[in-house]
C-alpha cells in the first residue's frame, strides 16, 4: 500500500487536516463540552462525556446529554451545591454497563474534587506534579485515587494502566484538554502538560487502521500498543503525535479503511 514511512506520514497528515474541523464536532462526543463556556463546566462535562465514550457515538452523545441535563446549566455549580438527596436524580440513569450506582459514584468523586481543589484541572495539575511530570504516572495516580472507594464493578469502568489497560477514555479526555492547534476541536485549556507528552487514545478503530498501515505489529488494544503506536507517531510529529488520532479514527469510522 505504502512504500515508506514518508508516504504514510503524508497520508496521515492529509487525513488529519481533513477530519480535524468543525464538522467533526457534530458527530463526536466532544460536542458535549463545546456546549459550555466556563472552563470548569467544560472540564466536568468533557470528563463525563469521555468516560461514557464507548459504543455507538449517537448513543454516547444521547446518554451524556441526558446525564448532564440533570445537572442544570452548570455541572460545576451543581457539584458544588448538591446535597445527598439531589443524587436521586440519577436513579433512572443507565448506559450499557453503567447503572445509577456507578454514575452516582463518578459524580460524587467529581464533587469531592471540585469541593477540595476548585476545579478538575487544578487536581490534575497537582497529580502531574506529584508524578514528576510524567503523564503515564499521572493517569495511574488519578485512576487509583478516583476509584479508591469504588466497588469492584464500578472500578471496572476506568481502565488501569498498571494492569495493561489502554486507558482510551482517559487519554481522549487529556487530548481534549491539552491539545491546542487553533482548529477549534480540542480545547487546549491545560497548559501545564505539553501535547508532546500525550498518548494516543487507542480503540478498535484506530488500532485496526494502525495495523493495516503497518504502524503497529500487534492487534491487542492495550497499553503496550498505546506506547508503541505513540512512539511511532512521534517520529512523524514529535511535538504533537496525538493529532494523528483524528486521522486513524476518522479513517476507521468515516471511511471504513
Amino acid at each position: 500500500m505504502f512504500q515508506s514511512d514518508k508516504e504514510i506520514k503524508e497520508f496521515l497528515d492529509f487525513k488529519y487536516k481533513l477530519f480535524n474541523n468543525q464538522s467533526y464536532i457534530e458527530t463526536d462526543p466532544i460536542q458535549i463540552p463545546h456546549k459550555y463556556n466556563s472552563i470548569n463546566d467544560i472540564e466536568i462535562s468533557a470528563f463525563i462525556a469521555s468516560q461514557l465514550a464507548w459504543g455507538n457515538r449517537k448513543a454516547i452523545i444521547k446518554s451524556a446529554t441526558k446525564l448532564l441535563n440533570k445537572m442544570g446549566d452548570s455541572p460545576c455549580e451543581w457539584l458544588l451545591d448538591a446535597k445527598d438527596e439531589d443524587y436521586d436524580v440519577f436513579d433512572d440513569f443507565v448506559y450499557r454497563t453503567f447503572n445509577s450506582s456507578d454514575i452516582k459514584y463518578f459524580i460524587f468523586q467529581l464533587s469531592d474534587i471540585v469541593q477540595n481543589h476548585s476545579s478538575l484541572g487544578n487536581y490534575f495539575k497537582l497529580l502531574y506534579e506529584k508524578s514528576n511530570s510524567d503523564v503515564k504516572s499521572m493517569l495511574q495516580l488519578f485512576r487509583d485515587s478516583f476509584m479508591n472507594n469504588a466497588s469492584e464493578k464500578t472500578a471496572r469502568h476506568m481502565g488501569s494502566i498498571s494492569k495493561g489497560s489502554a486507558a482510551k477514555r482517559l487519554n481522549m479526555f487529556l487530548r481534549w484538554m491539552v491539545r491546542n492547534d487553533n482548529l477549534g476541536v480540542d480545547f487546549g485549556i491545560w497548559d501545564f502538560i505539553s501535547p508532546k507528552e500525550l498518548f494516543i487514545p487507542l480503540d478498535v478503530h484506530s488500532g485496526r487502521v494502525a495495523c493495516k498501515l503497518g504502524l503497529l505489529k500487534r492487534n491487542a488494544n492495550d497499553w503496550k500498543s498505546v506506547d508503541l503506536l505513540t512512539s511511532k507517531l512521534k517520529t512523524f510529529d514529535p511535538d504533537d503525535p496525538v493529532k494523528y488520532d483524528f486521522a486513524l479514527f476518522g479513517l476507521g469510522v468515516f471511511e471504513r479503511f
